[in-house]
């Protein structure tokens, strides 16, 4: 395969890639806690335009690598729903998450109670405190989340103290981008990448849910830039191949 196809196919590859991405990006613009991602590439050179086993002074080919995912960690604009159980925060950290699968971390804080009194999330994994999931009982009332993350409730008809049920754990990363997604709001982390305590400056607020942070106008704009450019591609590679063609007609042409 000549060279102009090749360059042409990587980039083709490339633009595939980051629609996928855009186009996740726009699916989840309304999913509480999302954060965007964005797209990698690199220029990888080519040597010679021939093969390493002919001599000639060809001038390095330039393709596209698809080089890595990046997460968009920026907070998004909170949603006021006036819901004791949301809880949105300020600074940069996570809530954890026990999962079937270990533990996760999000920051997604649309929060309710199953039928045990357990904070979960809205797929029912259990919200973790600083001394595991937070548990509450059947005649509590009034629960306050507080800035640092306790949670105090009035429990029965005394309305004059209050009870403990926890503290919200928040944690942060060193090496946020090393976060892996999980789900389309959920983020694991590997194995080199320890949960830390979240600063002291960071707070929690009730009754507010963070929405995604991805700007639908610039996603919106960016995927008909793509579109547009994998189409002039894919005309300028069959404007190739047909003069290609037509040459081989030509020379193929038997004189009378």
């Amino acid at each position: 395969m000549e060279n102009l196809a090749l360059i042409g196919l990587s980039r083709q590859i490339a633009l595939s890639r980051e629609l996928e991405v855009v186009s996740n990006n726009i699916a989840n613009l309304n999913t509480t806690g999302y954060k965007a991602d964005g797209s990698v590439f690199h220029e990888f050179l080519m040597p010679t335009a021939r093969h390493g086993a002919f001599q000639g002074t060809d001038q390095r080919l330039s393709f596209v690598h698809d080089r890595a995912t990046w997460h968009n960690f920026s907070g998004g604009p909170t949603r006021q729903t006036d819901n004791p159980l949301d809880v949105s925060i300020d600074g940069d950290a996570f809530f954890v998450v026990q999962t079937p699968r270990g533990e996760r971390y999000t920051r997604n804080g649309s929060f309710q109670l199953n039928a045990a009194g357990e904070l979960v999330t809205n797929s029912g994994d259990r919200v973790l405190g600083d001394a595991g999931p937070i548990q509450f009982q059947p005649t509590d009332n009034n629960i306050s989340i507080n800035r640092d993350g306790s949670i105090t409730v009035r429990e029965g008809a005394n309305t004059a103290l209050d009870s403990a049920r926890g503290k919200l754990r928040l944690v942060r990363f060193d090496q946020v981008q090393s976060l892996l997604k999980d789900s389309s709001s959920m983020f694991r982390a590997p194995d080199e990448a320890a949960p830390l305590p979240a600063d002291a400056n960071t707070r929690v607020v009730q009754g507010t849910v963070e929405q995604s942070n991805v700007r639908p106008i610039v996603e919106m704009s960016r995927m008909i830039e793509l579109t547009r450019t994998y189409s002039q591609i894919a005309t300028l590679l069959q404007q190739h191949s047909d003069q290609r063609r037509g040459a081989i007609e030509k020379l193929a042409e038997v004189p009378a």
